[in-house]
């Protein structure tokens, strides 16, 4: 086969090993949730602040200030949220967002939330030369560990791109997790190239995102269209099937996104719908892989 061939020209053995690169192995939706809880429920939160305009190296001081909202405003109303509600979350921070509020990002871990890999500069990682995604991604463990004191476990991609490479990467690392792919509701196990890799991945979905309901772009056709209560809705029939099933509720936000006033209520309004239930598990990402990967036959 040549680079030119088209398609529908792959011979099986092409098709399959594009197919098999990372690929959904057995499920780890566990028997059983910790103290008897009916369904696992997973809040969290990519910090991306002022790193979505950086990476497209737009220098605008407007498109820079909508991301510095999200350190300003939104991450401190989410903080008080989830302290009200005695729940706890992990919070996904490209590590510029980690330099630029190292203040934020060591008060987030020092309550108990858990701090995740999304990047370096929330650069799109199938757009990189060879090589330069593994020393991004290496720098930016290292770069959280130091500002957060606790070394991540997990990792979200940014805007949940999954490159060639990524997979040996994640490998290498040694992560627990990943929660970027989209092949089931429940947690499951990653293969590569056929074979079981012990990696556990937390599926988000964008129907579970905030972003895809609200963002705007002032020069686009790209509009919030989506009344808070609409999402809220949204969000609340994901949660209900989820609990019906005995299963996770996954969910994914941003604080520039989810923290505006209006915004930031319909989250409130979630989460004691979901405490209303009394037998739901509230853990973070690491702690639901954990749970999983422990209670799945080797």
């Amino acid at each position: 086969m040549t680079d030119a061939a088209k398609p529908w020209e792959w011979e099986e053995a092409e098709w399959r090993r594009i197919v098999g690169r990372a690929y959904a192995g057995r499920s780890l939706s566990p028997r059983s949730w910790p103290g008897g809880a009916r369904c696992a429920v997973a809040l969290s939160f990519d910090a991306d602040h002022e790193t979505i305009p950086l990476r497209d190296a737009d220098e605008s001081p407007m498109r820079i200030s909508q991301g510095q909202y999200g350190a300003r405003q939104g991450v401190p109303r989410i903080r008080r949220l989830l302290e009200q509600h005695g729940v706890r979350a992990s919070f996904f921070y490209p590590a510029v967002s980690a330099l630029l509020h190292p203040e934020e990002v060591r008060a987030v871990a020092a309550e108990g939330h858990e701090i995740g890999i999304h990047s370096w500069i929330h650069e799109a990682n199938t757009t990189l030369p060879p090589g330069k995604e593994r020393e991004l991604t290496l720098r930016a463990a290292d770069t959280l560990e130091k500002v957060s004191g606790q070394r991540p476990v997990g990792i979200r991609t940014a805007s949940w791109d999954f490159s060639v490479d990524t997979m040996s990467i994640i490998r290498e690392m040694g992560l627990l997790y990943d929660s970027s792919l989209m092949a089931d509701d429940e947690p499951y196990e990653l293969l590569a190239d056929g074979e079981p890799t012990g990696i556990v991945e937390l599926p988000p979905e964008w129907i579970r995102d905030d972003a895809v309901y609200f963002n705007m772009l002032r020069f686009s056709a790209l509009r919030p269209y989506t009344a808070p209560s609409a999402v809220e809705e949204i969000f609340k029939a994901e949660f209900d099937g989820a609990y019906a099933e005995g299963g996770t509720f996954l969910l994914t936000m941003h604080p520039h996104v989810i923290g505006h006033r209006s915004r930031i209520a319909l989250l409130d309004r979630l989460v004691e719908h979901i405490k209303m239930h009394g037998d739901v598990w509230f853990c973070t990402h690491a702690e639901l892989a954990r749970w999983c990967k422990a209670q799945s036959p080797n």
